[in-house]
């Protein structure tokens, strides 16, 4: 699954904290094994292969399109931060 902000237009800005958000949540998801090893961390786009199901990777497709809008909610709750 891909999620990126290349369709989002030039005035499109994403935060640093969105983007350590998201790169923070797709490390966790290659160490859980949800993603493989592959995933590329952006910050122009966000890839992941492996995802286990259509589901999950639908999921986290919205996830990650939410964030990239500056919804972080979405994102926590599909891949909750580490305590």
């Amino acid at each position: 699954m891909k999620a990126d902000t290349l369709t989002a237009g030039s005035g499109h800005v994403v935060d640093d904290t969105v983007n350590d958000a998201i790169r923070a949540a797709i490390v966790r998801l290659v160490h859980n094994r949800e993603a493989g090893t592959d995933a590329y961390t952006g910050p122009i786009y966000f890839m992941m292969h492996d995802v286990p199901s259509e589901e999950r990777a639908r999921e986290l497709a919205a996830a990650l399109h939410a964030a990239l809008y500056g919804d972080l909610e979405p994102l926590n709750r599909a891949v909750p931060p580490t305590s």
